[in-house]
């Protein structure tokens, strides 16, 4: 059961257009990354503990959902000439940096 609706869901992600995929990655990912503001609050206000759990939760939630999603949608997203020029020269600065890396 789980496996069907997992792959229904999939298939219904990768029917999307290009900025329908956007909006479908953006909304968790706006929802993640306020959540990891709010982790450090509530550790700066003493909640040491609350505030930890907060942030291991958020970077979980952000590696898996966000970086699972980004893969179903990223060729959708490849589509839009802005997003490829972008993802291009992130891309270009990573391998430059990995060279470099490697070289020292």
């Amino acid at each position: 059961m789980a496996k069907t609706a997992s792959t229904f869901v999939r298939r219904w992600i990768e029917s999307l257009g290009p900025y329908q995929s956007l909006a479908i990655l953006a909304v968790p990912a706006c929802v993640v990354e306020p959540l990891k503001l709010v982790a450090l609050a509530v550790a700066g206000d003493g909640h040491w503990y609350t505030g930890v759990a907060m942030v291991i939760a958020a970077y979980v939630v952000s590696l898996f959902v966000v970086e699972r999603l980004f893969v179903i949608v990223k060729p959708k997203l490849l589509q839009i000439r802005r997003f490829a020029r972008l993802w291009a020269f992130v891309i270009g600065c990573r391998n430059r940096f990995m060279k470099r890396l490697c070289k020292a």
